[in-house]
């Protein structure tokens, strides 16, 4: 049976115009004038866009694609794609082990991945989920399988069992590679490693995706240097992930980067706060680099606390993103210990009067009781307006990343309102971006630079990750105290020619798969 989304205007990256669409199984098959006949599904679009799915480029769902409440949330937005195995942690290669402890906080258990590699991963993908996920391989997990928790540069053979790994995971379809060089281990990580990895990427074509090092912010030249880098070393195509910092710090980096010769693309976020491991900024990286229980003997023990406020936590006082006054700027989004439930949503300084006691040991205390199991939503210490943001997201390199992190009782907003926020704020409110521009930051643009195939497109012959959007009515309504709400005004999405979301309702269906790296377009 054909659909046929009726009446509606269809938007792509080239313009917009008034139009039918008919898809046929999991393709566009005509985009034209009076396309319905007798026996097809017609959707009623008057008053509404045609667009492309959305692409988030930047996903923390790896382990929740099957939860009927994270694709309902990622839905409502107009997302029909994501990019996973971000940050430099995720599942495959191996058992999964690592990113289940490690960004326990982030990613979740995997509810049916138990080992293998890039294939296994995007295998069980497919079929289960109303969402399609590309997969870069993470390459912290990659060092984990290889070097185990060692803080020390790899070897020359463990660079070559490591780079044989990510061959391996590009010839099973990942678009990319990732880092975390503010996480363990690939903090560990030098540029000359990093570059070994990255070389079977770009022989394969893919990206380079790159949580770079040093906290961003005013420090972000020390981590664009290094991408640099390893771009020139190795002729790679880079992707900057996350990048939160003022307007003229980031406009001067990518600046850089196309001076210095380098292919370079990014995601930002329309919010100022991030969100993250409450360990990451508060923990040496050579502790966190430890098992959990041997972490928790020495954050709990008097002595070592004594230690880390003498000789550690100076430096975090020094961190460019945070500064001396971070216990205020900490917010508690998720603790696993039911202990501290009531801390959910307070900064760290207001839990500590609360509790009793100073910063320092209630964020010690709080990391103690949930072993660690824990995120929170950081604020930034200049904070920046729309305008400011507007200057960003105006970049041609730029694509939407939410960075979205679905754990927690009080998660940041931008997992469920990114996509629509950058709808209401920067195409109706602002006049940043027109609607041809929202479908090539959005979809086309980020389908095309991670090898999605024929997706991003609203034309004969692609696949059919449709969404129709009330641009009227389209809005987010997650805000910081409320970081839950449902985005507004996307009620119909199609993903591979298959209803998902009908009149605003989930259906059972569910076509979404493992997208492997394709440069049909």
């Amino acid at each position: 049976m054909r659909i046929i989304l009726q009446g509606g205007t269809v938007v792509d990256r080239d313009g917009e115009r008034r139009a039918d669409v008919a898809v046929e199984g999991e393709s566009i098959v005509e985009v034209g004038t009076d396309l319905a006949r007798e026996g097809d599904r017609v959707i009623d679009c008057a008053g509404r866009y045609v667009l492309p799915g959305f692409v988030d480029a930047h996903s923390h769902v790896d382990g929740l694609l099957a939860d009927n409440d994270v694709q309902r949330a990622q839905l409502k937005q107009g997302v029909t794609s994501v990019i996973a195995g971000q940050d430099g942690v995720s599942y495959a290669p191996g058992d999964g082990a690592y990113a289940t402890e490690y960004f326990a906080a982030i990613n979740g258990p995997h509810p049916s991945y138990a080992g293998g590699g890039v294939a296994e991963y995007l295998g069980a993908v497919d079929g289960t989920t109303r969402l399609n996920a590309a997969y870069v391989i993470p390459a912290g997990t990659v060092r984990w399988e290889v070097c185990g928790r060692s803080t020390t540069p790899a070897t020359a053979a463990e660079r070559e069992r490591m780079a044989e790994l990510v061959a391996q995971g590009m010839r099973e379809g990942a678009v990319g590679l990732s880092t975390g060089l503010d996480y363990v281990p690939g903090i560990f990580a030098d540029a000359d490693e990093i570059a070994a990895l990255t070389a079977p990427v770009a022989q394969a074509g893919g990206v380079y995706v790159s949580h770079m090092r040093g906290g961003y912010e005013a420090n972000s030249s020390e981590g664009i240097d290094e991408i640099a880098s390893i771009a020139r070393a190795t002729g790679a195509r880079v992707h900057v992930s996350h990048f939160h910092a003022e307007a003229h710090i980031v406009l001067a980096q990518l600046d850089a980067l196309e001076v210095a010769g380098v292919d370079a693309t990014f995601d930002a976020y329309p919010y100022t706060r991030g969100c993250t491991l409450l360990a990451m900024p508060l923990l040496p990286p050579e502790l966190s680099a430890q098992p959990i229980d041997d972490v928790v003997r020495v954050i709990s023990d008097p002595a070592e606390r004594e230690r880390l406020r003498r000789d550690w936590f100076p430096e975090v006082d020094r961190k460019a993103s945070l500064g001396p006054a971070w216990p205020s700027m900490i917010t508690l989004a998720h603790i696993a210990s039911p202990e501290y439930a009531w801390a959910h949503g307070m900064t760290v300084q207001d839990a500590a009067v609360r509790a009793g006691v100073d910063a320092i040991d209630l964020a010690l205390d709080v990391l103690t009781a949930s072993r660690l199991q824990a995120n929170a939503v950081m604020a930034v210490r200049y904070d920046r307006p729309v305008s400011e943001l507007a200057q960003i997201f105006g970049h041609p390199g730029h694509m939407g990343g939410s960075d979205g992190i679905f754990i927690g009782a009080h998660p940041h907003p931008r997992a469920r309102g990114t996509f629509a926020r950058y709808l209401r704020e920067y195409v109706r409110e602002t006049g940043t971006w027109t609607w041809p521009d929202a479908v090539g930051h959005l979809s086309a643009g980020p389908a095309e630079r991670f090898a999605l195939g024929r997706r991003g497109r609203v034309v004969e012959g692609w696949v059919a990750d449709l969404i129709v959007v009330d641009p009227q009515v389209v809005a987010d309504t997650a805000s910081y105290d409320q970081p839950l709400g449902e985005a507004e005004g996307i009620d119909d999405v199609l993903v591979a020619g298959v209803p998902v979301l009908a009149d605003g309702e989930l259906q059972q269906a569910t076509p979404g798969r493992g997208l492997r790296r394709s440069s049909d377009r």
